[in-house]
């Protein structure tokens, strides 16, 4: 008899804890999401459920820790003081759980990630070569796009890590771990064009050559650097969403364009382009960023750690 009590206490409390853990992972989702419906998707409850385990979280620490209103979910300054603690709980939890398998039991699941076309193949092998060795159960969800959008579907919960060029200002929730450094060019078609001869002048009057470049993102900030460095009032031609075509619009005598060189080099009608001698482009660095809560993630951590050897070797 005092042995099944025994049973049910220790059942019970373990109900508890994995409850508590269960109200800490929400709340932590929350803090980075600031939206119930998508904190509540995302840890597949429903919004109202989402809600009494934050009202009763609110209860146990005898504070409210968000400030609510029709449009924003914001933190209180003792919902700021819970979230590192929140953070070290659910983390200790974790390691525990792996240490009690003995980590026998293989990660496996599914990661969302999100790069360009060109660095699916330029950079993506490399880094799931030797984490597929290590992690074969982790299966992954890629998607491809415009680079510029990368951090903005990380932010937004669309993806849990993206390749993604490092911006002027990194958003505070955003981790980022550089894999290499982008250099860029200025590049021009190598048949003939409207503005060939101008090109070949010593000083070429850039206002009379059409610019083809990046709609948004790191490429386009480096480019409008360069244009005020060069004192030059673009004739933009084109604002393109991806830097592939940025190339094969140059190609097609289009205009003079900004790429990154690792697009270039990588583009199928490379041999139609070439690199115009000017003053340098500020290259960018290249690197994987996930949301900082993310690390707590078992599969986005693997893949973390070994982005995070990848730069070292290079």
């Amino acid at each position: 008899m005092i042995y099944s009590q025994l049973v049910i206490a220790i059942y019970a409390t373990l109900s508890d804890l994995l409850m508590n853990i269960k109200s800490l992972q929400m709340f932590i989702h929350l803090c980075d999401s600031k939206n119930f419906s998508k904190t509540a998707s995302a840890m597949h409850v429903s919004p109202s459920a989402l809600s009494r385990q934050i009202q009763k979280l609110e209860q146990d620490v005898g504070q409210s820790l968000f400030a609510r209103d029709n449009r924003s979910v914001d933190l209180t300054p003792a919902g700021k003081k819970l979230l590192p603690v929140a953070i070290g709980i659910v983390s200790e939890w974790q390691q525990y759980q792996a240490q009690l398998t003995g980590q026998e039991k293989e990660l496996q699941g599914e990661i969302r990630l999100y790069c360009s076309v060109t660095a699916s193949y330029s950079h993506l092998p490399e880094l799931l070569s030797d984490f597929r060795i290590q992690h074969p159960l982790i299966e992954f969800k890629l998607s491809t796009g415009d680079p510029a959008q990368a951090i903005d579907k990380v932010m937004s919960d669309e993806v849990d890590i993206a390749i993604s060029a490092m911006p002027d200002q990194l958003p505070a929730r955003i981790e980022f771990e550089t894999i290499s450094d982008i250099p860029l060019s200025v590049i021009a078609p190598v048949g003939i064009s409207s503005f060939a001869q101008e090109l070949q002048l010593e000083k070429p009057d850039w206002s009379k050559i059409p610019f083809i470049v990046p709609e948004a993102g790191t490429a386009r900030d480096r480019a409008n650097t360069w244009f005020k460095s060069m004192k030059i009032k673009p004739n933009i031609y084109a604002q393109v969403s991806g830097h592939e075509a940025i190339v094969s619009m140059v190609a097609l005598g289009c205009g003079v364009g900004i790429a990154p060189d690792v697009v270039i080099n990588n583009s199928p009608v490379r041999e139609k382009i070439q690199r115009l001698d000017v003053d340098p482009i500020k290259p960018f660095k290249l690197g994987v960023c996930c949301k900082r809560a993310q690390l707590n993630n078992p599969l986005v951590k693997a893949l973390w750690q070994v982005a995070e050897g990848t730069y070292l070797t290079l």
